[in-house]
């Protein structure tokens, strides 16, 4: 079926992306219907299917657009080299937060709903969260190889560090207590013990 084309069309189809974001997260891929989708919009049902073949072409394309932009992000993050793995950890570790907590649905359904995939589509998906991770590793592992890191196992700490960070999508709120400069400074801290790093605290307490 010939898909729609032009200004009108390309904003149907995000709106349909950002429906089925916010519905997927709320109540499962499973549980909302095309029927459901198409009210959300305000399109008929029929129409989804000019931009998505079924709901499984729909979950691929939320969860693929997701890490397509977190890549793209990413490399225009660290267009500026920074030779001293501490520094790329810790730019790495604020992009992760800054670009995560104003997506919270979108993340919570990118690992929510890979059960919900093709194998075809889950290997094509853990492709792309792969070669995310695999940034992560290698600085840690060239804070190992230089003596700055501490891991006995960079991918642990990879799984460590990440697990972290993305837990603080459930508890963070913006106008809260600590602001966003305010979070990344702490978790960075954290990171630190994390990678065999004495924590600002513990410097200080030591330079005293």
């Amino acid at each position: 079926m010939a898909r729609k084309s032009g200004s009108s069309g390309e904003k149907t189809k995000a709106e349909l992306r950002a429906a089925a974001t916010r519905l997927y997260a709320r109540y499962g891929c499973a549980a909302v219907s095309v029927r459901q989708l198409a009210a959300e919009v305000g399109v008929q049902a029929g129409a989804v299917y000019l931009y998505f073949d079924d709901k499984q072409a729909l979950l691929f394309d939320l969860l693929d657009t997701h890490l397509t932009a977190l890549a793209e992000a990413w490399e225009k993050a660290s267009r500026v080299p920074l030779d001293d793995p501490l520094a790329r950890l810790e730019r790495f570790i604020c992009f992760h937060l800054r670009w995560h907590l104003v997506r919270k649905d979108a993340v919570f359904i990118s690992y929510m709903e890979l059960r919900n995939l093709t194998p075809e589509n889950f290997a094509r998906i853990e492709a792309k969260r792969h070669a995310y991770e695999d940034v992560l590793d290698g600085i840690l592992r060239d804070g190992v190889a230089r003596g700055t890191f501490r891991l006995a196992d960079t991918r642990m700490g990879v799984f460590a560090i990440l697990g972290q960070l993305n837990g603080v999508n459930v508890w963070y709120k913006e106008g809260g207590r600590l602001s966003l400069d305010a979070l990344c400074a702490v978790q960075m801290d954290m990171v630190r013990g994390l990678v065999g790093m004495n924590s600002q605290r513990e410097l200080v307490q030591a330079a005293q």
